[in-house]
């Protein structure tokens, strides 16, 4: 079902001056679970959009476990594909591939997911207004009635829509992440193309992804299978954008693809927290990219976003809840350490990863391609049988890891 424009009404039961218990702003996999987490708690709850759904996302659109385990129940993916091997490279040599009897992760696209994801929370009972852009919250002022409300001003209204609690979940250039004080400490620049290819060629890649560790530090470059299309794309440090470029340029000719003309080419930045960033300001919550949330090493954000998302929405039930100040910033802190306790744990190991990536492509190349205990551990993390927390634990891992990080 398609999301209400921004001029629709929102029904005849509200007022201009309704103040709603929970208003999300961003209608990513973020926005979207909060939007549930908040309406399947009976909730009244606003979704907030600046683009008309569906629409296009820079995203490679991987489904690992933790994202698949993160859905609403009986949701169902919009798999594009579905991975059972992997082919690793390093800078376009040393080529092997690696398969598995069982799925690996599944292969989405953005505009699809991102749409279901809005439309189970609709079915929850959350109100969706598209095509409008929030300039600012506030927090105090003549915009706000009373102490338990928040301002969220819209470009172009003359009146602001208030609510009980705000969660910011509107990207990584967030404006709410701004009110909030969100503080970055890597940034990344990621291109992407999506480049249509005739049936034998994308029969040739079916149930296969590439990922080629490439030759600027922390940087890698993906090939997803999507039918007749294949997502193909780069990432690496901001600051290189020139041989980041040159490095999408020849990672597509190296695969035979030149030939093919790229239906959409995009690029966007990745941003990750500082492991000090705040993820609330009075009753404003952030989740997603909008607080940094993402895997350093990976760069992998749709489970973060998904799990971020649901426990922003549960605690901006309570937030809304909360009487006074102390009572808000309470829950808010609460919802922040709920965070830290899991997702910030995986970041911690996720930043190590990096580091040690960034200096020895060579080695983590050697281990995933060839060594089977590395592998199987990759085929778990896919799957979601297991977390980069939990792997660490593990005596092995931890001593490698400490060994590799120390040098």
């Amino acid at each position: 079902m398609p999301a209400p424009g921004a001029d629709d009404l929102l029904g005849d039961e509200f007022e201009d001056d309704e103040v709603w218990d929970v208003v999300v702003v961003g209608a990513g996999p973020a926005g979207a679970s909060a939007a549930y987490a908040a309406a399947v708690a009976g909730r009244r709850v606003l979704l907030l959009e600046k683009a008309e759904l569906p629409r296009y996302k820079t995203c490679g659109g991987g489904i690992i476990g933790p994202s698949r385990d993160a859905l609403p129940p009986g949701f169902d993916l919009p798999f594009r594909d579905r991975v059972h091997a992997v082919t690793f490279s390093l800078n376009g040599k040393l080529s092997r591939t690696r398969r598995s009897r069982h799925m690996l992760f599944g292969l989405v696209n953005r505009s699809e997911l991102d749409e279901l994801l809005v439309e189970h929370a609709v079915k929850a009972g959350a109100r969706v207004r598209t095509g409008v852009t929030v300039t600012r919250v506030e927090q105090h002022g003549p915009s706000v009635p009373d102490r338990r409300s928040v301002a969220v001003v819209l470009s172009g209204d003359e009146r602001p829509v208030l609510a009980r609690a705000v969660v910011g979940a509107d990207g990584s250039a967030s404006r709410i992440g701004a009110h909030v004080g969100v503080k970055m400490d890597q940034v990344d620049l990621g291109l992407e193309v999506e480049i249509p290819v005739p049936r034998s060629v994308a029969e040739d890649w079916s149930g296969r992804v590439l990922v080629d560790w490439g030759p600027l530090p922390g940087s890698y470059g993906w090939v997803f299978p999507k039918g007749d299309t294949l997502t193909v794309g780069v990432i690496s440090a901001r600051g290189e954008g020139a041989a980041t470029k040159r490095y999408l340029e020849d990672f597509i000719g190296r695969l035979g693809l030149a030939g093919f003309e790229p239906s959409i080419s995009s690029g966007h930045l990745t941003r990750c927290r500082a492991e000090d960033s705040p993820l609330s300001r009075g009753r404003v919550l952030v989740c997603g990219d909008a607080a940094g949330l993402l895997e350093p090493w990976t760069r992998e954000g749709i489970s973060f976003a998904l799990r971020s998302g649901r426990l922003a929405g549960e605690w901006a039930v309570r937030v809304a809840e909360a009487h006074d100040a102390v009572d808000a910033r309470q829950q808010a802190l609460n919802y922040a350490f709920a965070v830290k306790a899991g997702m910030g744990l995986e970041m911690g190991v996720g930043r190590r990863m990096l580091n040690v990536f960034s200096r020895r492509p060579g080695l983590l190349h050697a281990a995933l391609s060839s060594f089977r205990p590395a592998w199987n551990v990759f085929a778990q993390f896919t799957r979601g049988a297991t977390s980069l927390a939990l792997v660490v634990q593990r005596p092995m891992a931890r001593r490698a890891l400490n060994a590799l990080d120390r040098r």
